[in-house]
C-alpha cells in the first residue's frame, strides 16, 4: 500500500490493509486517525480525554498515535479503557 492509497473503509478491504514500512508512517496525526475512524478531529479529541481511546505519544508540540497501537486497538473491537484495564489484569 502506498501513501496515496486511501486508508480502506469496508471490513473485508481493512483486514487485508497491510503496513508496509517504506511506504506508509509509523505515526499517525490526529487528523489521520480521525479519517480512520471516520469521525471529526473534535470528536477524537473527545473521546481521548474521555478514555476512548489509546493514549498519544507527545513529540515536541506534536500528538501522534502509533499506527500499530490504533490498528490493534481497532481489531480489538475499540475496548473500553475498563476492558483495556481488565485484559491487561488477566495477562499478570
Amino acid at each position: 500500500m502506498k501513501r496515496s492509497d486511501p486508508i480502506p473503509t469496508d471490513k473485508e478491504s481493512f483486514k487485508s490493509f497491510s503496513i508496509d514500512a517504506r511506504d506508509d508512517p509509523l505515526l499517525l496525526t490526529a487528523e489521520q486517525v480521525a479519517k480512520l475512524l471516520q469521525v471529526s478531529k473534535r470528536t477524537l479529541w473527545r473521546l481521548l480525554s474521555a478514555g476512548a481511546l489509546p493514549a498519544p505519544l507527545r513529540i515536541g508540540n506534536s500528538t501522534r498515535w502509533g499506527c500499530q497501537q490504533i490498528h490493534h486497538w481497532i481489531d480489538a473491537g475499540c475496548p473500553s479503557p475498563s476492558a483495556r484495564e481488565n485484559s491487561t489484569e488477566r495477562k499478570k
